[in-house]
């Protein structure tokens, strides 16, 4: 169930694209760009309105006609909360419809946990704001698109890499008829997500981490008056569940058993009916929603990263360079970190029409260590609560350690409302992007 009023968003073509003179090096039918941009989500939109900001010429390449996609992450951490009112946009962000998470919660049988509390931070931003992501994404297209040196192209479907002597020299893609097209540029960004084309066409290899779970996604409609306004979790009886309040429905995440779902899927829909309402109180009016197995999406959830990041004239970032576990919901924000890491470094050289390996090789060095951290202690995670969980070992009266220190200290739930709310070596806006609240509303 998407909103109704939302309108694709507007293409239009960079005045300053051109056809390249030499066809050896671009072809005949080339257009040209200083960085081409793959993915228009959290990362690939954050750079290209970062480094438009830095007067380059970027264009990004949307393969969808819009922003509307269902069980994306709608989590805006402190981080980005700070981020933003950088770059001018707090103010544009408060206007959005969002919902204000001061604590995450768990219950375990009949134990409540408070895993995290963020109003332990220094700052005006003590909260998780939950803004469903195709607002997010319209309101940094909106100031990008205030620049101009950025180009959003809709409905254009990447395909490969265009190469020349082992240099990668932009894209080939579909354009909205399905013609075939080419982009040259001195860099391109793959921010296509966990199924980046940029990075297979690339050879980049990857590292994989063991992944308990994989996720069902539905959505149950609230009862009448309910006003929970936050994200709980409920694990017992071999079961795991996760629940975000969106205002007229719970959007849930159900965990099951890696590879399970085929077998899990033979059963009637009135099974899973009945887990959700065991977990949750859930009455069965409110889970008509759920009438068929067409009503649950599976994600198949997975975590790696890149052992290189890039390669000559390419570079992957977000979801691209490494696949977060949906664990604490800190992918959107580590995507969000590496744009404006990426950003202030190729910035300059960008300019100049260079990007040399040198400088994509310090963008790595410098989010590696924040990347490899909440990679680890969502691993931790899944061995202290989602596996045990799982298998039914999860008790309440014996609790892994971890969660009998945060019932019994809160001040350690400040820290892990750091860890996950801003992270480690968290980024600021480069001075060239920020802007005064009154130039950006």
């Amino acid at each position: 169930m998407q909103p109704s009023h939302k309108k694709p968003h507007n293409v239009r073509t960079t005045p300053n694209a051109t056809t390249a003179e030499n066809p050896g090096e671009a072809g005949p039918e080339a257009e040209q760009t200083q960085c081409c941009v793959v993915g228009g989500g959290p990362a690939g939109m954050m750079l290209g309105l970062l480094l438009a900001r830095a007067g380059v010429e970027v264009t990004v390449l949307e393969k969808h006609r819009d922003f509307l996609r269902d069980f994306r992450g709608d989590t805006v951490h402190p981080s980005t909360l700070r981020l933003l009112d950088e770059l001018g946009l707090g103010e544009r962000f408060a206007r959005l419809p969002a919902g204000r998470l001061e604590q995450m919660r768990i219950q375990v049988g009949g134990t409540t946990v408070v895993m995290a509390d963020f109003r332990w931070l220094r700052g005006p931003h003590r909260h998780v704001a939950m803004v469903p992501q195709w607002d997010f994404l319209d309101l940094l297209a909106a100031a990008a698109a205030e620049e101009p040196t950025f180009d959003l192209r809709m409905c254009r479907e990447v395909t490969g890499l265009r190469t020349d002597a082992g240099r990668v020299t932009g894209v080939r893609y579909l354009d909205a008829d399905g013609a075939e097209r080419e982009l040259a540029a001195p860099l391109t960004v793959g921010c296509d997500g966990r199924g980046s084309v940029v990075r297979r066409a690339a050879g980049l290899r990857s590292v994989d981490f063991e992944v308990p779970m994989d996720v069902w996604q539905v959505r149950v409609a609230k009862a009448d008056g309910a006003t929970d306004g936050e994200v709980f979790g409920r694990f017992g009886g071999g079961q795991a569940s996760v629940t975000m309040d969106r205002g007229d429905y719970y959007q849930t995440a159900y965990l099951i058993a890696k590879g399970s779902d085929e077998a899990l899927r033979a059963q009637d829909i009135s099974v899973f009916r009945a887990r959700l309402a065991e977990l949750f109180g859930w009455s069965e009016h409110q889970l008509e929603s759920v009438r068929t197995w067409d009503d649950v999406k599976l994600l198949r959830t997975e975590m790696n990263r890149l052992r290189r990041w890039y390669g000559d004239g390419v570079l992957c970032i977000g979801d691209a360079a490494h696949v977060m576990s949906p664990v604490g919901g800190v992918g959107v924000n580590i995507a969000v970190q590496d744009a404006v890491a990426a950003a202030r470094l190729l910035a300059e050289p960008l300019r100049r029409g260079q990007a040399p390996t040198s400088v994509l090789a310090k963008i790595q060095r410098r989010r590696s260590l924040p990347v490899a951290v909440a990679q680890r202690t969502q691993r931790g995670e899944h061995e202290m609560l989602l596996r045990p969980a799982l298998d039914g070992t999860l008790d309440e009266h014996d609790l892994p350690l971890l969660l009998r220190l945060l019932r019994r200290f809160p001040f350690l739930r400040g820290l892990t409302g750091y860890i996950g709310g801003v992270g480690i070596r968290p980024e600021r806006a480069p001075a060239f992007a920020r802007r005064s609240p009154a130039l950006t509303s």
